[in-house]
């Protein structure tokens, strides 16, 4: 096993893994705020009882991800962890 796929082994055990996933992304047509935020809110659940939120919310932080729900913080909340 290379130093990459050990790295890389929290997201075999993500919680976010299946049918659920789609939560973690806004979907392609428009979303109502209310909605994003039970989405988001559903999403934020998940990983909050993942094995993987730390590493998962490290990996966003350092490739600057700007899409979806990582490690249990939006884009916005990402965001503001890389300002401060």
């Amino acid at each position: 096993m290379s130093a990459q796929q050990v790295h890389d082994m929290w997201q075999v055990k993500a919680a976010c893994r299946g049918p659920q996933a789609a939560v973690f992304f806004p979907p392609p047509q428009f979303e109502r705020k209310a909605d994003r935020l039970e989405r988001e809110r559903r999403a934020k659940a998940i990983c909050a009882e993942c094995p993987s939120q730390h590493e998962c919310l490290d990996y966003a932080l350092e490739i600057r991800e700007p899409h979806g729900i990582w490690g249990g913080l939006n884009e916005a909340e990402r965001r503001a962890l890389i300002e401060a």
